[in-house]
């Protein structure tokens, strides 16, 4: 066997065996060895889609060597190990990047504690990825959820304990729904094995009778992960949440586990269901209509917001809203243009969560945007790379922002009909929109400022893992023909 099919199982398994270690450690250790290892993760990613690619075909390890339905099987394709790949890229960026601020956010004697959360959290993500069994799934959804309100309610200041407790009682909603589609799923197949399951309901899908039952359990699962990942109406928990985490956590909640729920439920639309058998089905049309919404009522609430935090926390549910829309659209360019922005909004939301904590700090540690005024002049750092990131999501060209929004423009056009109009106007819209909140913040950090603080020095901590970020932005942004023809290939092993 070669020995690169073992490294999603590896991904998982030393993930775990961190967590547990680092409540052993001290915190300045458990974090150097939270860094290593998220580096040696990268590499494992990266030589599994390095595989999957040169070989041209997916391979699935089957825990323990039992076949179905006793046995429980990793897939690893194209599309999980590009996913898997972004989702370490920008933790090992964030933690890296956030690490100052969770020395002072956090209480020294917890530290070691939030090194181990992550590292759970990162078995969590990667168990998402990369399972073939949908109760595996919802076992590391949960686990998933429970790291979150833990790297959340570690700060302990009275908002983030509220934040929490709401984002528990949401989360927890959505999962108990999931289940309840899980349990559904698994009474009318006798299977949860991915592939085994679909090939019974495709089998089933033929009586009308048995599809309308079909179209009521995906509907049940869709929303369970749609309150999980915060698409409208769902979203009004993100504001509280992302604002008061410190940026780590706020960074790793935005740009990967909303996206890694989003993963989960294209994978059981795609590989449980049936792509054919899921178009069928009246749900893509009002996952079209909620994302158009979501977009436009997220970018309303960014421009409402006096915050910077919670301007780009409501921008985030903007953002969601494009990623449910292209699911809407369907076909393999809607789809594609969906996943192609899970990794515009990862690496650029992460950044702007990096930075804005450094520009408030040289604001007298406000974060109302009209107190910081010259902030980007005073760390000439974050200012940039806060900057690079707003261009990006108003989808400036070169950024990875406008080659989003050019393949949702290009799906709208091989869909047509009535649907094309709606999202041209939707994407004009929200782009006007992006360009009115954005434009000004950048505009207020670059205005000079009789304010008298000492200005941010350069820190390589700091600068390193953005200029990564930027890096992949720029890459997306200018090649981003090569992003979106690996999507379409992971399609195809997916089909």
């Amino acid at each position: 066997m070669v020995i690169v099919t073992s490294f999603p199982l590896f991904t998982i398994l030393l993930s775990l065996f961190s967590g547990v270690l680092c409540l052993l450690l001290k915190g300045r250790t458990a974090k150097r060895y939270t860094f290593a290892l998220e580096l040696v993760l990268t590499g494992m990613a990266a030589a599994v889609l390095a595989y999957v690619v040169q070989t041209g075909r997916e391979f699935t390890y089957t825990m323990g060597e039992f076949p179905a339905p006793w046995g429980n099987e990793i897939r690893a394709g194209v599309l999980e190990a590009l996913m898997a790949l972004l989702f370490l890229t920008v933790m090992i960026c964030s933690v890296t990047a956030g690490h100052r601020f969770v020395n002072t956010d956090i209480d020294e004697s917890k530290v070691n504690l939030y090194y181990a959360l992550l590292n759970l959290m990162t078995a969590a993500l990667m168990s998402v990825v990369w399972t073939n069994d949908i109760f595996t799934g919802y076992v590391f959804v949960e686990i998933l959820t429970l790291t979150s309100c833990g790297i959340l309610i570690v700060r302990e200041l009275g908002r983030t304990t509220l934040a929490a407790v709401r984002y528990m009682i949401l989360n927890l909603l959505g999962s108990g729904l999931f289940l309840l589609g899980v349990v559904l799923l698994y009474s009318m197949t006798g299977h949860l094995l991915m592939e085994p399951m679909q090939h019974t309901i495709t089998e089933l899908a033929g009586d009308p009778q048995i599809l309308r039952n079909l179209t009521i359990v995906v509907g049940i699962l869709t929303v369970g992960l749609s309150i999980k990942s915060g698409l409208f109406p769902f979203h009004y928990w993100m504001p509280d949440t992302y604002g008061w985490a410190t940026p780590t956590s706020a960074a790793i909640l935005s740009a990967i586990v909303s996206k890694a729920y989003i993963f989960l439920l294209f994978k059981i639309y795609y590989r449980v269901i049936g792509i054919k058998t899921f178009e069928m089905m009246p749900v893509r049309n009002i996952l079209l209509l909620l994302g158009i919404c979501g977009i436009i009522a997220g970018s309303a609430g960014a421009i409402l917001s006096n915050n910077i935090n919670r301007m780009v926390a409501l921008s985030s549910a903007a953002q969601i809203g494009y990623i449910y829309a292209g699911l809407g659209l369907g076909g393999a360019a809607g789809y594609t243009a969906a996943l192609f922005h899970i990794l515009v909004h990862a690496v650029t939301k992460s950044q702007l969560f990096l930075t804005t904590p450094r520009l408030a700090e040289v604001a007298g540690g406000s974060l109302l945007i009209r107190e910081l005024q010259g902030s980007g002049l005073r760390d000439r750092d974050a200012g940039a790379f806060f900057s690079v990131s707003a261009l990006s999501m108003i989808g400036i060209p070169v950024f990875a922002g406008f080659s989003s929004k050019l393949q949702f423009g290009l799906a709208a056009v091989t869909v047509g009909n009535r649907k094309l109009i709606l999202v041209m106007l939707a994407l004009a819209v929200s782009s006007l929109l992006n360009a009115m909140y954005f434009i000004r913040t950048v505009i207020r950090i670059y205005t000079d400022s009789p304010l008298k603080t000492e200005r941010a020095g350069h820190r390589a901590d700091f600068i390193l893992p953005l200029m990564v970020l930027t890096a992949c932005n720029l890459f997306l942004g200018l090649f981003s023909r090569v992003a979106a023809d690996l999507i379409r290939t992971g399609l195809l092993m997916f089909g």
